[in-house]
């Protein structure tokens, strides 16, 4: 039956495809305006006075007009059926999603605020790995939350991981992957590298639809594929589940 979902898919790319959205369109969908988002005050800012193109600095700011966000992740804290959970997720308008240390301190925060409250917790993955401007402070946080999550599972407290289109680099080496449940929406690239970079180096032809959804789903690193339409039910079932 897999085989001739991913092949149907698979004629049809763009069939029942998720056109990217921001992290507060995320919000609405599940709690409608009732949720109160936590720690917005935290912004990164250029400790290594880094240039590329430009400051890192200007990026920053570019970013945080462009998108009236302070970072590329928001949190917020809701209900569901009753249930109480936090949600994280990530706005790939904002740097490309990019994990810096704002990220890392703002899921730790996130996971430490559902141990004292005793709560479920969400993350909404969009991302193009980590933020290179930050350099090892970066990529620090990958064990950081890997850290943190252990803590929120000795709590015995549910963790969902949620990958949207893309999902990859460290967030992939990382949170992303250790959800109690890990699911995704349709035709999501959800991957360490990227394929063309994997073709590159190992000079080989790929599977077709390598590193989306249904190929992961297929071989076993996802529970279920969710459309969007049905996201609110299939969590507000998932909280009763781990209940």
């Amino acid at each position: 039956m897999m085989k001739e979902l991913r092949d149907n898919y698979y004629k049809c790319p763009k069939c029942n495809y998720h056109v990217r959205i921001g992290s507060h369109d995320y919000f609405e969908m599940l709690f409608g305006e009732h949720y109160n988002e936590l720690w917005d005050d935290l912004v990164a800012y250029d400790f290594m006075s880094f240039t590329d193109l430009k400051p890192y600095s200007q990026r920053l700011e570019e970013a945080k007009s462009k998108t009236g966000l302070s970072d590329a992740i928001s949190v917020v804290e809701g209900e569901l059926g009753g249930n109480r959970i936090v949600v994280a997720a990530m706005d790939f308008s904002f740097i490309g999603g990019s994990m810096g240390s704002v990220m890392g301190e703002k899921i730790s925060r996130a996971i430490d605020h559902c141990i004292e409250h005793k709560s479920a917790f969400m993350i909404i993955s969009k991302s193009g790995g980590a933020r290179m401007m930050e350099s090892a402070f970066s990529l620090m946080q990958m064990a950081k939350t890997s850290a943190k999550l252990t803590r929120l599972s000795e709590a015995k407290l549910p963790y969902f991981s949620f990958m949207t289109d893309p999902t990859t680099g460290g967030v992939t080496a990382s949170f992303a992957m250790l959800g109690d449940i890990n699911f995704s929406e349709p035709g999501a690239l959800i991957g360490f590298a990227g394929p063309r970079v994997i073709k590159e180096t190992i000079k080989k032809e790929l599977p077709e639809g390598f590193q989306r959804s249904e190929f992961l789903l297929e071989h076993g690193f996802l529970d279920f594929i969710v459309d969007r339409k049905d996201l609110k039910n299939r969590v507000e079932e998932l909280l009763t589940f781990f209940k």
